[in-house]
């Protein structure tokens, strides 16, 4: 019997790296890039290639896109080099200027569009709520009201699934589960800044720095420097 296809949202980040594994459990992959105009999209497009490369998806399975609008719009600290990527802080202070507005909408719509041209039945997404910058397209209910939008204007008679399964997992229960399923975490990309080696003081680099902490491993990426211990108990 032929597998099932499963679209994933693949970034090159540690997260979407954890999802293609979870994915490649159950599927056969379709990776969808989206390339939008932030500071790191040539690292983060290496990333892409490299970890569909470790998984054998075929060229005609990756999908590379690009919505260089949204860094025309602006809005984002990470596409607007006028904006300064703050460094991460131990207390939120709301959601972070890093959030690309509608951004994860944007990304949806195209993997939709794709999946009923393939007949997918899942697009997984790798959305984490509880452990993330506070993003309001990161949020359950937004996969919620996605899925509703999906089932109203597609074609589908047993409409394409969204699938997130890391969305109430803490950065750590991920880095246990891609440790868990062999994930080529060493490939995955998360700095907001830096191309050559992870700043270190970006929300997203110390997420993933306090996450490799309390799993009790090392994080296989090189950095520029650390952050402060405080940030990473």
């Amino acid at each position: 019997m032929q597998p099932q296809t499963a679209i994933v949202l693949a970034s090159g980040g540690m997260d979407s790296c954890v999802t293609i594994a979870m994915a490649a459990e159950e599927y056969e992959l379709a990776l969808l890039h989206v390339n939008y105009g932030q500071r790191t999209q040539t690292r983060e497009l290496m990333a892409f290639e490299n970890i569909a490369d470790h998984y054998g998806v075929p060229a005609s399975r990756r999908m590379v896109i690009s919505i260089e609008h949204l860094a025309r719009i602006g809005g984002s600290s990470l596409t607007d080099t006028h904006l300064e990527i703050h460094d991460a802080e131990r207390e939120s202070r709301g959601i972070p200027n890093t959030y690309v507005p509608f951004r994860n909408a944007n990304m949806l719509s195209i993997g939709v569009s794709w999946a009923e041209v393939l007949g997918a039945e899942a697009l997984f997404v790798g959305a984490v709520e509880e452990d993330s910058s506070g993003y309001p397209d990161c949020r359950e209910t937004f996969y919620d009201a996605f899925q509703r939008v999906i089932e109203t204007g597609t074609k589908y008679e047993h409409p394409l699934r969204i699938r997130t399964p890391l969305i109430h997992l803490s950065k750590e229960e991920i880095i246990r589960r891609g440790l868990e399923l062999g994930a080529p975490l060493q490939l995955s990309w998360s700095c907001y800044k830096s191309e050559e080696r992870a700043c270190g003081v970006c929300e997203s680099c110390v997420l993933r720095l306090r996450g490799f902490r309390r799993a009790g491993t090392e994080d296989p990426i090189p950095y520029e420097r650390y952050p402060d211990d405080d940030l990473l108990r």
